[in-house]
């Protein structure tokens, strides 16, 4: 049943396994890349109190010494003091520039402990093996990693690409629905933004994947994370297609920055709605027909996910205050503000030329429906 998908950077391309029960597995595979049988794992409190112990027996199995740091669950962790801590937890372990680290979690640790591994002794290897199917799809691919700062997300990082991606779907089944669902907005993404019959194919299947179909969960990490490699390996350092992969994430941002990134709003939730957002303004540019967010939005309402900022639970910014915090992506240049737009679905494309009184006019919209 084991899938793999490879991203193709020339010296430094990789494998993404796709499997159930890969943590079983996790020595035999991790085993081909160590200069000697050691590791440090990072994950968080949560992660490694339900996966952990499973996690150090397929190591132990490979005969692999592994020393572990869980940090605190959440967006919040994302932050220069856990950097630090990371960074310095691996030089009192003694891990050397030839060492392997594995980042162990959702994306919240997959970026951090990727960023510990590309500023450790001006770079080490890692190896992402990804909890959550927001991570698995997204975050572990890629390269991308890093921390926020208190001017928004992911403004602090740098480009790092693992040397192997181990994508787990048993440990899905221990995922809530909320967070399940969430992880679910950037599957859809891929279909949005470049796949209508993937699309279609979420249409009919994805409500399975969701009640635990093992064979579609699969099916559906397998072609986002093709369709992400795909991109990256066409635009590694986001100076053209990739950022197609922010589809929705605009908004996204604007409206995590304005929860605090806390768990009033999970960044998948923020996509989703962002997502709808998107669709909305283009629809209102004239770029695609009424039928295209209105048909993201069912299939999101269907699904049980956040689509409308009705979803979001407390007080928002009034639009100009959202608009403002779009202002702070790090995929702003001289002060123009990039979106992402559709033509329709499978058609996105990035765009600078997007009135904002537009903009203003879909926010404000959604702000009065609260």
């Amino acid at each position: 049943m084991r899938q793999h998908v490879s991203v193709d950077l020339g010296e430094r391309s990789y494998r993404i396994e796709i499997a159930p029960d890969l943590l079983a597995q996790a020595g035999e595979l991790v085993l081909p890349i160590l200069r000697r049988r050691k590791v440090a794992v990072i994950t968080d409190e949560t992660v490694a109190a339900q996966h952990l112990d499973a996690l150090r027996a397929g190591l132990t199995a490979a005969d692999i010494e592994s020393v572990s740091l869980a940090l605190p669950a959440g967006e919040a962790t994302k932050s220069w003091e856990n950097i630090q801590r990371s960074v310095e937890w691996l030089l009192s372990e003694k891990i050397e520039r030839d060492d392997v680290l594995i980042a162990f979690g959702g994306g919240v640790i997959g970026d951090l402990a990727g960023f510990a591994a590309a500023i450790l002794r001006r770079g080490i290897r890692f190896v992402q093996v990804p909890t959550t199917l927001l991570a698995q799809v997204d975050s572990s691919v890629g390269g991308k990693t890093g921390i926020n700062s208190p001017h928004g997300k992911n403004l602090v990082g740098a480009f790092h690409q693992p040397q192997l991606v181990l994508a787990d779907i048993s440990v899905l089944g221990t995922l809530t629905r909320r967070d399940f669902l969430a992880g679910y907005a950037e599957v859809a993404k891929y279909g949005l933004l470049g796949d209508a019959a993937f699309f279609e194919w979420l249409e009919e299947n994805a409500a399975d994947a969701a009640l635990g179909d093992v064979e579609k969960r699969i099916c559906l990490v397998r072609r986002s994370c093709e369709m992400k490699a795909a991109i990256v390996a066409r635009d590694e350092h986001e100076r053209g297609d990739r950022a197609l992969l922010n589809l929705g994430h605009t908004f996204g941002h604007a409206l995590e920055a304005a929860t605090g990134y806390s768990d009033r709003l999970l960044h998948g939730e923020g996509v989703s709605i962002g997502t709808a957002l998107a669709f909305e303004t283009s629809q209102r540019l004239g770029l695609c027909s009424q039928e295209a967010p209105s048909r993201v939005r069912a299939h999101f309402k269907a699904m049980g996910m956040k689509c409308d900022l009705s979803d979001v639970p407390g007080d928002l910014p009034d639009a100009d205050g959202l608009i403002a915090l779009m202002g702070q992506d790090k995929k702003v240049s001289d002060g123009v503000i990039a979106f992402i737009m559709a033509r329709d679905l499978g058609e996105a494309f990035v765009t600078r030329d997007v009135d904002l009184d537009v903009v203003r006019g879909v926010l404000s919209d959604g702000l009065a429906g609260r």
